[in-house]
């Protein structure tokens, strides 16, 4: 009779939990619909109470982190470099790659690490991430042509600052070779990367002319650090001048294959 007594207590102790379980995922899901329709609205802060609530009462959900990361991420403001608004880059962050240890293949969550890291400027760190999210869909020209954008920046920032130090306006060379040098060292890596990174967005997107665009900063960054070699240096800012002509072509036959306004081959009327 006792043993009877005890199995049945397991057994009303165990369709408790399993009660309580699919409830609480119930719950879940009513708090991630909530968030998600406060989010659309543009009520971020409001979306991470309810996408929290729905981490929180079902650890599983992985579109609530996505949606929370994504929240934190809409919060954030990029170039403001206070405590609370680095906090939020690492909130975002941090669901991200809570979402990546159930789901590797998360491209999204990848390239959401990635797109906070660029924006605090951890050009290193965001590399890495677009690699992994190039890892997972190597297809993907965007990611290529981010990290040619990186790699454009961390080559001008620094050139620039070394002109500003010289006094040079912006047709002079760089004459000061061990500046140059120091520069081209430091650099000319880095824009053969973002070239090779570019070339292949292309490859894949072959009217990319965000990417083309960015062929002729890159080509104009190398012709800066030539030092002396003036055949290089033109050669360079040839194939610049290349580039800016592929893109206005490009832009221009996007815009020549968009639908005219309604009336606009008929002046109006």
């Amino acid at each position: 009779m006792k043993r009877n007594l005890r199995l049945m207590a397991v057994v009303a102790l165990g369709l408790s939990v399993v009660s309580t379980t699919g409830c609480n995922k119930l719950r879940a899901r009513d708090q991630l619909n909530k968030g998600v329709a406060s989010y659309r609205n543009a009520r971020y802060e409001e979306a991470i109470d309810h996408f929290q609530n729905a981490v929180s009462l079902d650890p599983s959900l992985e579109n609530a982190r996505l949606y929370l990361a994504t929240a934190y991420t809409q919060l954030y403001v990029p170039g403001v470099d206070t405590p609370e608004n680095n906090q939020l880059a690492q909130q975002g962050i941090d669901q991200f790659k809570a979402v990546l240890e159930h789901d590797p293949k998360s491209v999204n969550s990848v390239k959401g690490i990635a797109y906070l890291y660029l924006q605090q400027k951890k050009f290193e760190d965001a590399k890495t991430y677009y690699r992994k999210a190039l890892e997972i869909d190597p297809n993907d020209p965007e990611s290529y042509y981010t990290l040619g954008v990186i790699a454009w920046t961390q080559s001008y920032q620094p050139r620039m600052a070394e002109r500003a130090k010289l006094g040079l306006k912006p047709d002079q060379p760089l004459k000061d070779k061990n500046v140059c040098q120091s520069l081209r060292d430091k650099n000319l890596g880095v824009i053969q990367e973002g070239l090779d990174s570019l070339k292949k967005a292309l490859d894949l997107r072959p009217d990319y002319d965000d990417a083309m665009a960015y062929m002729n900063l890159l080509y104009r960054e190398k012709a800066d650090l030539e030092c002396g070699d003036l055949a290089a240096r033109a050669a360079d800012e040839k194939t610049a001048d290349e580039w800016v002509d592929k893109t206005m072509a490009t832009k221009k036959a996007k815009a020549e294959k968009q639908p005219s306004a309604p009336g606009a081959d008929q002046g109006g009327k």
